[in-house]
């Protein structure tokens, strides 16, 4: 039964010290088979700590919930507000969708679609999160549903987007769906 404390200086909200336990704890449990009931995991708050020759008596920024940047991204893209959407992207971002078909902008990426259907639109199951040393990989899972070119509607073609977020930006996106499996011929 592993018990984890983590030591925080003063001034994390609540939710950010909720979902700090919580993912220490999934940690540990991906690590040392225990039981979800016999992993504890507890913050305890300092007020003063010295490292570097440097005192310190508040905590920094938590990084925003991946999953809930992914999904703000995502639902600007579905609104087709893509100045909005620009503002969650990471210099640099890179988009690779099915057939190996990569961009580097939004605009470049609503072009191609252009030319693939009328609209598109996903619904969503699940956002899963795994954390690495690079950042954050968010999965979202789904359905896509709308317009082929010639007006024939589609619904439930199944989709994965993969995401790294990195300071709660996205740095890129991967795409897999099944659109070609139910184009038209």
């Amino acid at each position: 039964m592993p018990v984890t404390q983590i030591t925080l200086l003063p001034g994390y909200e609540r939710e950010v010290q909720e979902r700090l336990v919580n993912r220490v704890s999934d940690a540990v449990r991906s690590v040392i088979n225990s039981a979800q009931a016999g992993t504890t995991t507890f913050i305890q708050e300092v007020s003063t700590y010295r490292r570097d020759g440097r005192v310190f008596t508040g905590g920094g920024a938590a990084h925003p919930v991946a999953s809930e940047v992914v999904a703000s991204f995502l639902q600007a893209m579905q609104e087709r507000d893509l100045a909005r959407a620009q503002g969650f992207l990471a210099p640099g971002f890179a988009m690779c969708f099915p057939g190996g078909a990569r961009f580097g902008s939004l605009e470049e990426l609503v072009a191609w679609g252009r030319t693939r259907y009328q609209g598109v639109a996903k619904q969503f199951e699940r956002f899963d999160e795994c954390w690495t040393s690079e950042g954050t990989v968010v999965y979202c899972h789904g359905t896509l549903e709308g317009r082929w070119l010639d007006g024939t509607a589609f619904s439930g073609i199944r989709f994965i987007d993969r995401f790294l977020v990195q300071g709660g930006q996205l740095v890129c996106q991967d795409v897999w769906n099944d659109l070609a499996e139910h184009r038209p011929g």
